[in-house]
């Protein structure tokens, strides 16, 4: 099994869910929080490898959601400029293991990558389960 790094905001429900899928997949989770962490450019960019600009933001962040940010507008440089000032905006989890970095949970993905074990009985564990009630997240935690 690996030592996975995994960037969350603390407090959040799926962040909780998806690190203890990793944990009972036999991998050991060092967690840190998305939204104090120290990121630049250079240290953010690469968790979004080739995915387009869009699938970088985190959907379910209230400045999304209300439309004041709109992510199919969004260049690279403009999203990374957007998510330093606001790090509620970046997709998540980031998740590094041995260098290799990605953003988001997909179950399949993650299986494919390190190993999740019977990732198709684990569900959504990527969209905010507060959207459902109307109660989207609005800061540092649920």
């Amino acid at each position: 099994m690996v030592h996975v790094v995994f960037y969350e905001k603390p407090g959040c429900r799926n962040n909780t869910r998806q690190k203890a899928l990793l944990e009972a997949a036999g991998h050991t989770v060092e967690a840190h929080s998305l939204l104090t962490h120290p990121w630049t450019a250079e240290t953010l960019r690469p968790f979004f490898a080739d995915k387009p600009v869009a699938d970088w933001f985190n959907k379910a962040a209230p400045r999304v959601k209300s439309g004041e940010v709109d992510p199919t507008a969004a260049t690279a440089d403009s999203a990374l400029a957007m998510m330093l000032a606001e790090p509620l905006l970046i997709r998540r989890p980031l998740i590094e293991v041995a260098g290799e970095r990605r953003c988001g949970f997909d179950p399949e993905a993650i299986d494919t990558w390190i190993g999740l074990g019977e990732p198709e009985h684990v569900g959504d564990v990527e969209t905010c389960p507060n959207l459902a009630n109307g109660n989207p997240c609005k800061h540092g935690r649920e």
